[in-house]
């Protein structure tokens, strides 16, 4: 950590007199929690009062005070930004008085809010959640210029634009020169903080990002994932960069939203003997947003109806991109059958159960999700969007949604592993006839940080597909989707030194998958790594006690998004026998044909422990890039959660044959 102790003092002067760094305006001695709010760069902590009027009687605020800024008269400023967040860590010590702390930051005060849980973290403390409002990553390169070289009337100009500050302070000389001083001073120590990108704290972080915002964009706030061990998401603000102060009304609603939600799970929590801090909640609230939107005259980019995705991607991809992503083996008749399944099966609502929100996170080999979905492995990605499979990682990472990348990506293992930080991900892996290929994929995967291996069993003949036969268009064959073995030493080894573009690609065409595999390859597959293993492609009760068998520690079943045999069964419907083959202790996927958070609830009550999520975020992708697929994955995790206390179930423990209409026959 750059210009960070790593054991921080607790400052003397903070811990003596807790009253130079924390303000309280609105004193609430019943309330149930203190808000902790930091000002931006210049900001003073009378910047939060609105804010502070505007919370609940249950919220208490306390306002940052950092040293010299009430009033204004020239005192000296932090040298670094470790300074004031060991001042406040230390006050907040002193003034301690066991009430659950929620720190939320402003600009380059999130950073601050950021050190200090770090801090309090390190000396046996731990914020309960951070909110972070108008702020990059702290990781990331903030790329603003030095203020000290811009000069007065530009920077003043620049506040204007930004807002935030009452034209009257601006208009007024004096205080317009001392405003100018604390920004520039503030502005430094923000350009000189840099924390290593692997640093985080135990705290799920909220980003409050006003739509409006001249400065950050959505695009920057996936990074605010890694820095955080449990959960992250994004919620949209009404407004332009200072939202959070200049509307604190609707500010207020969805900050308190998540401190009454952490401290009634932490209370469940303690009711029923465990510990830990409050769960993270994985998402904003989707509809309540929309609809907050609406009421502005603004409507969403995308559709919410995610079975409208393949027809709004048909009329924006590329022809022959769309027919790659949407076709289907033969007639299609595997794909329709696989929604036929799931709109055959109706959910029987339950009432007055209690449940107030659904808990939908799951624990998979040992690692917990926020949500049973993850991302399946879809090829090529780059025929969607230039960004491929880079932009999907960085939305998974964003929404709390793993992402299992195809080995016939578009970007490498490596690539992707940046984009997705320390968010989980899984390898999906086609094993190549050249076996020293398949062994560099998984060493690679290994030290890439990709915490599973999905091995595709049911792709080692390539189904008849008349959409890309027809357009006579395949993404490899043009050097799309390639990327993983370009980019492999052991590939690159079996090439003449002087191959071209055509060679490679014919060399990827000669040993990409291999027909011949058996049963025994699975067990030399096992014996390569220790990472969980699952097999993707099962459909037939006896192929998945096999795949037990030869080493498989979890199974995927599939029908490749029915694109691989024309007429076959539909994954829904293998899910109950394989799911009876193996018992209830093997960990059992299925992906074809969702769509929905109902398709994902189905699935759960016939056996699935989780679901693969395939072509819509792809459209997703080729409809808004980065954006589309965390539209995609928001909605339809809001919609997984509503359907779950709908039925009325609390958690995904509730949830079984008996929330289907004649579940107890099945």
């Amino acid at each position: 950590m750059t210009n960070t102790p790593t054991a921080a003092p607790v400052s003397p002067a903070g811990a003596a007199d807790p009253s130079r760094w924390l303000r309280t305006y609105h004193p609430r001695a019943a309330a149930a929690a203190r808000l902790v709010c930091f000002p931006h760069a210049g900001g003073a902590a009378n910047a939060f009062v609105a804010l502070s009027a505007a919370l609940p009687e249950d919220v208490e605020l306390l306002a940052v005070q950092y040293p010299g800024r009430q009033d204004r008269r020239g005192e000296p400023c932090a040298q670094d930004l470790s300074e004031l967040a060991a001042g406040v860590a230390g006050a907040l010590a002193a003034a301690s008085d066991g009430r659950p702390l929620f720190l939320l930051g402003h600009s380059m005060g999130a950073l601050v809010a950021f050190e200090t849980a770090r801090l309090l973290e390190e000396h046996g403390g731990a914020a309960a959640r951070l909110f972070v409002s108008a702020a990059r990553p702290p990781a990331q390169d903030w790329e603003e210029p030095d203020l000290a070289l811009v000069g007065d009337a530009e920077l003043v100009a620049g506040l204007r634009r930004l807002g935030g500050i009452p034209e009257p302070l601006l208009a007024d000389p004096e205080i317009a020169a001392e405003i100018l001083r604390l920004l520039r001073a503030d502005h430094r120590a923000l350009l000189r903080h840099r924390c290593a990108p692997g640093t985080a704290v135990a705290a799920p972080v909220t980003v409050l990002l006003a739509a409006a915002d001249p400065k950050n964009s959505l695009a920057q706030m996936a990074d605010w994932a890694r820095h955080t061990l449990r959960g992250h998401e994004v919620v949209t603000l009404s407004g332009g960069h200072f939202a959070l102060l200049e509307r604190p009304a609707a500010s207020a609603l969805p900050v308190t939203e998540r401190i009454r939600g952490d401290l009634a799970r932490a209370e469940e929590s303690g009711a029923s003997g465990t510990s830990g801090a409050p769960d993270p909640e994985p998402l904003a609230d989707l509809v309540r947003e929309l609809m907050l939107e609406g009421l502005a005259g603004r409507t969403p980019r995308l559709t919410t109806d995610l079975t409208a995705l393949e027809a709004a991607a048909g009329r924006v991809m590329a022809p022959e991109a769309f027919a790659y992503v949407s076709g289907t083996a033969g007639s299609g008749a595997t794909g329709r059958a696989g929604r036929a399944a799931f709109d055959r099966l109706r959910l029987v609502p339950r009432m007055l159960r209690g449940t107030r929100r659904a808990d939908t996170s799951v624990t998979l080999f040992g690692q917990r999700l926020p949500a049973p979905v993850l991302l399946a492995p879809l090829a090529a990605q780059q025929v969607a969007h230039p960004e491929g499979e880079s932009a999907t990682a960085r939305a998974a990472a964003a929404t709390g949604v793993p992402m299992v990348l195809s080995t016939f990506a578009s970007r490498t293992l490596e690539e992707v592993a940046e984009a997705a930080g320390d968010h989980p991900r899984w390898f999906q892996l086609y094993l190549p006839s050249d076996r020293a290929v398949g062994e560099s994929l998984v060493r690679r995967a290994e030290a890439s940080g990709y915490a599973a291996i999905v091995v595709t069993v049911d792709a080692t003949h390539l189904g008849f597909r008349p959409a890309e036969l027809d357009s006579g268009y395949s993404p490899f064959l043009r050097g799309t989707g390639i990327a993983n073995f370009t980019s492999d030493p052991a590939f690159r080894a079996g090439l003449p030194a002087d191959a071209d573009a055509t060679a490679t690609v014919l060399r990827w065409a000669q040993i990409s998958t291999d027909p011949t595999l058996t049963w025994e390859d699975l067990a030399r597959l096992r014996g390569l790594t220790r990472l969980p293993l699952l097999v993707k492609g099962i459909l037939h009760p006896d192929d998945a006690r096999l795949a037990l068998e030869h080493g498989a520690d979890g199974l995927v079943v599939s029908t490749h998004g029915g694109r691989q045999l024309d007429g076959s069964v539909s994954a829904l419907d293998a899910l109950p026998a394989v799911r009876a083959a193996v018992g209830p202790g093997v960990p059992v996927l299925m992906d074809s044909g969702v769509r929905t958070g109902s398709d994902v609830l189905k699935a759960l009550a016939l056996g699935a422990d989780a679901v693969l999520y395939g072509r819509p975020y792809v459209y997703g992708l080729g409809l808004d890039g980065r954006r589309g697929v965390e539209h995609v994955l928001r909605c339809l995790l809001t919609d997984l959660g509503l359907a779950l206390a709908l039925t009325g179930c609390a958690s995904l423990a509730d949830v079984g044959p008996h929330v289907l209409a004649n579940g107890d026959l099945r």
